[in-house]
């Protein structure tokens, strides 16, 4: 069969089933040992855990909108089988803006003809996303440079590049020999709270381009979280065996955070430690004493595991960011993947309950809302007219004569007359 039978009607989206959690963990565990981005594995195998989650993901349907889970899985089913799927979830806490996490097409049907069935699927899967998640104005996803399958998917489907962006990978050898360095930080080194929101909201929006930060829409929100959202957090920081750190600078003189890190250690199969990294522009030679903040604490985690691995820790920056590439090729650090920030909006439109007829639509019923309802009040306008009418009158009374003038008087009859007075006066 070849996809030049399949026609696309027969192409099936849908949401994720119970009945195809074993399709989506073999599909998914595919992938894992041929991904060589960790961000990717790391994707992968969340996947492979939904079964696990499934039930949990079931119950928080029925509780308020905060306890809901927003991470969404759709799969593509062609005859029965999976054949893809994609894994959605929102960026930011208004749901304005969402973001493609996976997008995973099946390549081992020999029957198919492959590049164009991944074709079909891809643009399927993504163009459901787009059209049944209203919320979403803005889409975003990170693809490889090198993965040209997807670019092209993702090309055809409206998504534009915005940035690149780099991993890079500090090893075991740099981290120790950072870890031994003195940091010159200042003692405000302070813990995060939701009390510091709007500090790290202030910082967000000085550190990113102006596209970007409106892409993003984040708002004050986005760097708080509820008691119920720690506990959750916790409880599967416990289950994956994973622990975050976080922490900022605060410059007193301006009143502003002026530096961000996150750094996540990862105690499962493959010891790793991801850090985000957020830094004022105008405040660059923080990426020495951050750094070295983050390896001392990567470093003591380490040691309290008896594992042999040795972990490295992962940063990413971007091409607006030159002063953190430039500062990261110095320090030794190997790029292992680099990617694009592409983006895509989104305008739905807006189904008419009724359809507009202008057969019997009269003007009279359309300006009968702009009709006065009382009498209006005479303005400044109005009033300076009627002065200004009354002075550009002509006058009705000669101040050369004793009389008054008739305003209907004709001039030139007066006139002729005032001048046979004086002819007859000559004469005699």
């Amino acid at each position: 069969m070849t996809l030049s039978i399949v026609p696309k009607k027969l192409i099936n989206i849908r949401s994720l089933q119970y009945k195809d959690l074993e399709a989506i963990k073999a599909l998914a565990s595919r992938y894992i040992d041929q991904n060589i981005s960790q961000r990717l594995a790391i994707i992968d195998r969340d996947i492979m855990d939904v079964a696990s989650w499934y039930g949990l993901r079931k119950f928080l349907n029925i509780l308020p909108y905060t306890l809901k889970e927003s991470r969404r899985i759709f799969v593509a089913e062609v005859e029965q089988q999976i054949l893809g799927l994609i894994q959605v979830s929102p960026f930011n806490s208004t749901g304005s803006t969402w973001k493609v996490e996976r997008l995973i097409i099946v390549d081992n049907l020999p029957q198919l003809e492959i590049s164009l069935l991944r074709k079909e699927i891809g643009s399927q899967l993504l163009r459901y996303c787009l059209e049944n998640i209203w919320e979403a104005r803005t889409w975003i996803l990170e693809a490889d440079i090198h993965d040209k399958n997807h670019l092209a998917i993702y090309r055809e489907s409206g998504f534009q590049p915005l940035a690149q962006l780099t991993y890079w990978q500090l090893a075991w050898e740099i981290i120790e020999k950072l870890s031994q360095e003195t940091s010159d930080l200042p003692n405000n080194l302070s813990p995060i709270s939701n009390a510091d929101a709007s500090l790290l909201y202030q910082l967000d929006c000085v550190s990113l381009p102006p596209l970007l930060r409106q892409i993003f829409d984040r708002n004050i929100r986005d760097f708080r979280s509820t008691v119920v959202e720690k506990t959750f957090s916790r409880i599967r920081q416990w289950i994956d065996k994973n622990e975050v750190v976080q922490g900022y600078i605060f410059e007193p003189q301006r009143k502003a955070a002026i530096g961000y890190f996150q750094l996540e250690s990862r105690y499962g199969e493959s010891c790793s430690h991801q850090a985000k990294l957020t830094v004022n522009p105008a405040y660059t030679w923080l990426y020495p004493e951050l750094l070295v903040q983050m390896a001392q604490i990567a470093h003591k985690h380490s040691l309290k595991i008896n594992n042999e691995a040795k972990p490295s820790l992962e940063l990413i920056s971007a091409d607006y960011q030159p002063e953190r590439e430039e500062f990261l090729n110095e320090l030794g650090a190997s790029p292992t993947e680099n990617t694009l920030l592409m983006s895509r909006s989104v305008w739905h439109k807006i189904r008419e309950s009724k359809p507009l007829s202008l057969d019997g639509l009269q003007l009279s019923g359309v300006l009968q809302g702009l009709q006065p309802s009382r009498t209006p009040i005479p303005s400044r306008i109005s009033w300076l007219k009627l002065i200004a009418e009354k002075y550009n009158s002509p006058s009705k009374y000669d101040f050369f004569r004793s009389q008054s003038i008739e305003p209907n008087s004709n001039s030139e009859h007066d006139s002729e007359e005032g001048s046979q007075s004086r002819e007859n006066g000559h004469h005699a």
